[in-house]
C-alpha cells in the first residue's frame, strides 16, 4: 500500500493513502542518507510504502520512494546537520510583506537560492497590500520590477480587499505547492481563504516589535482537491545554505549565471577581479543593486561557514 506523508510529529506520521484513507504510521527500522546529515529521515511530501503489522495492530512505513526534489534548511538544533522541510514539490510560493512585518530582500534571495539549488520554481507574493502607506508604494514597484525582470513572478495580495486572491487559486491548481515566509506575513490567512474548512489559527502582529507570532510549528501538507496540495511551513527566520560552495553561488543568481562564461577568469568570484562581466553588468545597472549586495553578503557567509567546517 502506498501513501503520501502529510504531517510528521515525533515518531508518528500522518499518511494519505492511495485509497483516500488517512492513516497514522510509524517508521519500521532506520533509514540512512549517506550524502547529507539529516535530523529527519522522513519529510512532508514523501511518497512511502506502508505495511499493516497485525501482531502489533500498527501501520508501518517500510520504504521511502526516491524524491524528485526537496528543500532543506540548516538544523537549528544540530550543528552541521540539515532538516528537510518538504519534498516532491512542484513550486514554491514565498509570501512576503513590506509592512507589519517587513520581509528583508536578503531573506527573499536566500529562499530563491535554496529553491534554485533543488530546481524548484519560485513565485513571490507581496501580501497585506491594504496596510501599505504612500511611502511604501515605491518599494512595492521596486520589488515587482526586480523579481519579475529575472523570471520570478510577483503577485500583490490582500485578504482584506481580496486583491489577487483568485490568481493564487489558479497558481496552485493541480500542483504541490510549498508556502513559506516569515511569521506574520499572512500564510495562515491565505490558507484559510484557499481552504476555509481548515480554520487555521491566526495571530496578530506584535505592536512593539512589528513581528509575527508563530502559528505554525511544523510543516504540514493539506490536500485541497484532486491533485492540489499545499505545504504550510513554520515561520522561518533564516535559511542555511551551507551545502552550497562559495564558487557555486553565482550560478544560483539567474541574472549572473547568464554572464559567468563572459568573465575573464574561470574562477571569478565577481568582486574585484579584472574583466568580470557580472561586476560590469552591475555597474551598468543590468543587475539590481540589492541582488548584487545580497550576493556579496551571502558569499561572505558561505566562505565563513566553509572555513570553519574544514578547520
Amino acid at each position: 500500500m502506498k501513501g503520501k506523508v502529510l504531517q510528521t510529529t515525533g515518531s508518528w506520521y500522518k499518511i494519505l493513502c492511495d485509497d483516500g484513507q488517512l492513516r497514522e504510521a510509524r517508521l519500521k527500522g532506520k533509514f540512512k542518507n549517506d550524502k547529507i546529515k539529516l535530523t529527519n529521515p522522513i519529510a512532508v511530501g514523501d511518497n512511502v510504502e506502508l505495511q499493516n503489522e497485525k501482531d502489533v495492530n500498527e501501520t508501518m512505513i517500510t520504504e521511502i520512494y526516491p524524491r524528485k526534489n526537496y528543500i532543506i534548511r540548516q538544523s537549528p538544533r544540530k550543528k552541521f546537520h540539515q532538516h528537510i522541510i518538504a519534498s516532491n514539490i512542484d513550486q514554491a510560493i514565498l509570501i512576503t510583506s513590506i509592512y507589519q512585518p517587513r520581509t528583508s530582500l536578503g531573506f527573499i534571495d536566500r529562499f530563491i537560492i535554496a529553491a534554485e539549488s533543488f530546481h524548484i520554481p519560485v513565485k513571490i507574493i507581496i501580501n497585506k497590500t491594504d496596510l501599505l502607506k504612500k511611502q511604501h508604494l515605491s518599494i512595492l514597484e521596486e520589488w515587482k520590477n526586480t523579481y519579475n525582470a529575472i523570471g520570478y513572478p510577483v503577485y500583490a495580495t490582500s485578504i482584506e480587499t481580496k486583491e489577487g486572491l483568485q490568481i493564487i487559486n489558479d497558481l496552485i491548481k493541480d500542483k504541490t505547492t510549498l508556502l513559506a515566509g516569515h511569521s506574520g506575513v499572512g500564510k495562515s490567512s491565505l490558507i484559510n481563504y484557499l481552504a476555509p474548512d481548515l480554520a487555521l489559527p491566526v495571530k496578530e502582529i506584535s505592536e512593539k516589535h512589528e513581528k509575527g507570532k508563530h502559528t505554525t510549528t511544523y510543516a504540514t501538507m493539506y490536500h485541497l482537491r484532486d491533485q492540489t496540495f499545499i505545504i504550510d511551513t513554520p515561520g522561518i527566520k533564516e535559511f542555511g545554505l551551507s551545502q552550497i560552495e562559495p564558487e557555486e553561488l553565482s550560478g544560483y543568481f539567474v541574472e549572473m549565471k547568464a554572464l559567468i562564461n563572459d568573465c575573464k577568469f574561470n574562477n571569478c568570484m565577481h568582486r574585484d577581479e579584472p574583466g568580470c562581466a557580472v561586476k560590469q553588468a552591475f555597474v551598468e545597472e543590468q543587475i539590481a543593486e540589492s541582488r548584487y549586495i545580497n550576493y556579496l553578503q551571502i558569499l561572505e557567509n558561505l566562505e565563513d561557514v566553509n572555513y570553519w567546517e574544514r578547520s
